[in-house]
């Protein structure tokens, strides 16, 4: 099938200087050619403006709009008002696109009929160099969710992240755009799955089951600010119940836990560990399953003995950025593997769930899942 609909690449960037070049180099090399970019410079003190009338001048698919510091959401905004396109794909500024991204999502939305509002993708997890540190785990239970998914996504957000959707423009006519409210709030981060929520509410979805986006995750970025987060989660989560004031009390409880659980690990990537401590105090205070997660323990020990031992690395690095990148190291390995060898993988047989606290969390996604079909 030959699709030649305009896709709108909206893109808010605030002081991304370092990481801009690459995001607009992924969307260039995308095997799908008929988009047209918005840079939103969202009162950047860097160069990133610069860098983005660079490349402004070598392809005139490349727009700038600069505007006060209004955060992500109105950023976004200002991009979708600028833009022509059919459909909208949202890029954050240190994320890229692997080359079909484009082309597989939009031959997928092409090929649907107009109660599908969104199509998703899966992402990788990338370090401040790029390399791929880990996966978002597709399991085909948990992140190859199709059709009425609103439940699923109070739930969690299984689409993790917001650089990896492509949406129709009539679907944001019809929903509004990113929600400006959580910045009034002072509670930024959950712009993305907000807008996702209210999709799903009145559309359906669906996926392109691969790997096709490299989401970044470094120290200091909005990734792993866990309490701002965690405000937005909070906000978003009561204009929701607001709209929805028959979602079941568990899964709005499911939800918490499983939110709570994953700011824990934030936390622990960010070296945050008090932080850290806080939120596995409300995820125990909302739900004791996480007791059965192995991972838990862990990184209680490893916290503890960061803390016992912080007076000593002191003396080697005196910057705390420079302890938690080294510490970076330790966590997470890079993975050897291409994104090609990657998506080979998850044509494979995927092996059976038996972790007690994996077990538990497939049995509720089910459960949610089938709420969703009555």
């Amino acid at each position: 099938m030959i699709c030649n609909s305009l896709v709108s690449v909206i893109i808010p960037a605030y002081n991304a200087e370092a990481f801009i070049g690459q995001t607009l180099d992924s969307v260039l090399e995308q095997t799908y050619q008929d988009f047209e970019i918005i840079v939103v410079d969202d009162g950047s003190g860097d160069r990133t403006a610069e860098i983005v009338e660079s490349y402004a001048q070598r392809d005139r698919r490349i727009r700038l709009i600069r505007q006060a510091n209004s955060g992500v959401a109105a950023a976004r905004n200002l991009a979708i008002e600028a833009s022509n396109g059919e459909y909208i794909s949202p890029i954050d500024a240190d994320d890229i696109w692997y080359p079909e991204k484009l082309e597989k999502q939009v031959r997928c939305i092409e090929a649907a009929d107009e109660t599908v509002g969104l199509v998703y993708s899966w992402s990788v997890y990338l370090n401040e160099a790029g390399e791929i540190m880990g996966r978002y785990i597709a399991d085909q239970d948990f992140t190859a969710a199709e059709g009425h998914v609103f439940n699923g996504l109070l739930y969690f957000n299984f689409l993790d992240n917001a650089s990896t959707a492509l949406f129709r423009r009539s679907c944001i006519d019809r929903v509004g755009g990113y929600n400006c409210n959580l910045r009034a709030q002072e509670a930024q981060g959950c712009e993305d799955w907000d807008i996702y929520i209210r999709i799903a509410e009145q559309y359906s979805v669906r996926v392109v089951p691969e790997y096709l986006i490299g989401y970044r995750q470094y120290v200091g970025s909005m990734a792993t600010n866990a309490p701002v987060m965690a405000k937005s989660y909070e906000v978003m989560m009561s204009e929701v119940q607001q709209r929805n004031p028959n979602i079941p009390d568990r899964l709005c409880r499911w939800s918490k836990s499983t939110f709570y659980n994953y700011l824990i690990g934030k936390s622990y990537v960010s070296g945050d560990y008090r932080s850290m401590f806080v939120w596995v105090a409300r995820c125990l205070s909302v739900d004791r399953v996480v007791l059965l997660r192995p991972g838990l323990y862990k990184v209680v020990l490893f916290a503890i003995v960061s803390f016992i031992t912080r007076p000593f690395t002191l003396l080697v690095w005196k910057d705390q950025r420079d302890w938690l990148n080294f510490v970076q190291q330790f966590k997470r390995s890079r993975s050897t593997m291409t994104i090609d060898e990657i998506n080979h993988l998850t044509t494979q047989q995927q092996p059976a769930i038996w972790r007690p606290y994996d077990r538990v969390l497939l049995w509720r996604w089910r459960q949610i899942m089938q709420m969703s079909e009555k």
